[in-house]
């Protein structure tokens, strides 16, 4: 599917609208064919076209439901099968509103579905083929709410947290391979997400939110610069050393064969 002088096919999930669809203009300008996936096809096709005629660039359009698993198994194939893809971009995700014990827990699930499974799903299809290859690179989308989930609607913050976790994982069994791996969290974005969740992103102060350009040029950024852990808004880096300095400092004392002197 590569164009002469491609640097490879991105796969961008969620590609139809938003943070997507901005990495798929910005990715097709650094020369990368593309393959969209998401639910709209219409606007699929719309986007692929543009592309095409302003980059000169293969672009194919996935039609997926990747809350559904045969859709999900479908794309997961086509990861495995195609050696022309050398970037994914685990973008597709959905919010939720409400209180957990409140919550429509259907709701709930397929939310799990596609902000934890399918994440985990592509990954590990991406991970396998790109470590195979010695090369390629692995964008998980999660959020700022995994460092602070007591702000935000208890499933989606912890789907987040789970996506920071496992692309730290991820990034250290892969090692020695080739495969860059990187998590952006982002912090309030502009973009359909809170709508289709039934949030009112108005009531949002202004200074919060960040336009879907400016959060997509800002993790290209970081991924330029090799960082495995990108948040757009933070103003100093050291802040988050700080952070994981922190946790380093916790780790030989994570398990021991006593308990702690005050439990005692």
């Amino acid at each position: 599917m590569t164009s002469p002088q491609s640097q490879g096919t991105a796969l961008i999930t969620g590609a139809s609208s938003g943070i997507g669809a901005i990495y798929a203009e910005r990715l097709a300008a650094r020369g990368f064919d593309l393959l969209l996936v998401a639910r709209d096809q219409v606007r699929l096709e719309a986007a692929a076209t543009k592309l095409r005629a302003t980059h000169g660039i293969q672009v194919e359009v996935f039609t997926a439901d990747l809350t559904q698993k045969n859709d999900v198994l479908k794309l997961e194939q086509r990861l495995r099968s195609d050696s022309s893809i050398s970037l994914l971009l685990n973008n597709a995700g959905v919010a939720a509103d409400g209180l957990l014990a409140n919550s429509d827990l259907d709701q709930l699930e397929r939310l799990i579905q596609l902000n934890v499974t399918t994440v985990t799903r592509l990954a590990s299809a991406a991970a396998a083929g790109f470590a195979k290859a010695g090369r390629g690179t692995i964008i998980n989308i999660a959020s700022v709410v995994a460092l602070f989930p007591e702000r935000f609607n208890a499933t989606y913050s912890a789907s987040k947290a789970y996506v920071l976790s496992l692309t730290q994982s991820l990034n250290a069994e892969l090692d020695g391979t080739g495969v860059k791996v990187q998590a952006v969290l982002p912090g309030v974005t502009r973009t359909e997400i809170w709508e289709r969740s039934g949030i009112d992103a108005s009531q949002i102060p202004a200074d919060m939110v960040m336009e879907a350009g400016e959060m997509v040029d800002a993790a290209l950024s970081g991924l330029d610069q090799g960082e495995l852990i990108t948040i757009p808004s933070l103003p100093d880096a050291a802040d988050w050393d700080a952070f994981v300095a922190a946790r380093h400092v916790m780790a030989p004392n994570l398990s021991k064969s006593k308990a702690a002197t005050r439990y005692k």
